[in-house]
């Protein structure tokens, strides 16, 4: 392809897989070969790069693991992403709690709306069961102790009301991130206790799924929301206080 193979330099010798999985994700975010184009061969790449072919085929097999690209059995390999998922992940776990926490609010509150629309009785009984779950280890357990337990089954309610929206990009991204701002909160809050988890609010939020007002049901994730989100904000100020 001419013209296409400008910055595909000489990979170094330190590590030369990690060197060429380098370079082929800055052509690829560079757009060198679009969406849906085929990349030159391993042989190609290998001369132009000047390393081997195992190489080049490593490369390739991390980057098709990550998204950017997909092999064809006969036809080759295939550009599928110019951006690297994987690359897209790190940077949120490099993110701040509050940060976190926020695109998990924008997620869930969308999640609610659609949940008002498209839940099934199911869905509805599975959000009450959870709840049931986390009022029992509450009620057994009414110390710091108790409300880190209660993480995981509060984890499990609201994963319940995001799948409840029937959409399966939506629920498998909020997975990410669900399990992003619970390692987060941990991490942040330390010695500091966790904030207490309202069972009223939660119910509240099950009640307007259930009703099928979607922006009833949004106003009542927020709300839900909004007692996290203050403990956050809190922390956040006391900590650059001490500083």
């Amino acid at each position: 392809m001419p013209g296409r193979t400008d910055g595909l330099h000489a990979a170094g010798r330190r590590s030369l897989v990690d060197e060429t999985i380098e370079q082929l994700r800055e052509q690829l975010g560079a757009g060198v070969w679009p969406v849906g184009e085929r990349i030159p061969t391993e042989h190609e790449l290998a001369e132009r790069l000047q390393v081997g072919r195992n190489t080049v085929r490593e490369a390739i097999r991390v980057l098709a693991h990550s998204g950017m690209l997909v092999s064809r059995q006969g036809e080759g390999t295939f550009v599928r992403s110019t951006t690297d998922p994987g690359a897209v992940l790190r940077g949120v776990q490099r993110s701040g709690v509050r940060d976190v926490l926020e695109v998990r609010a924008a997620l869930e509150a969308e999640a609610a709306r659609l949940a008002a629309v498209r839940h099934t009785a199911e869905d509805v009984a599975r959000m009450r069961a959870a709840l049931a779950r986390e009022a029992e280890v509450m009620a057994a357990h009414p110390d710091r102790a108790g409300r880190e337990a209660t993480v995981e089954h509060d984890l499990e309610f609201h994963t319940a009301v995001v799948e409840a929206a029937h959409n399966p990009a939506l629920a498998e991204l909020y997975r990410y991130f669900g399990a992003s701002v619970r390692e987060a909160m941990r991490t942040a809050f330390g010695d500091h206790d966790m904030p207490e988890v309202s069972l009223e609010t939660h119910e509240a939020l099950v009640d307007a799924v259930e009703s099928g007002d979607p922006d009833r049901a949004e106003a009542a994730c927020r709300a839900l929301l909004a007692g996290p989100t203050a403990a956050v904000e809190q922390l956040i100020a006391a900590i650059a206080a001490r500083k």
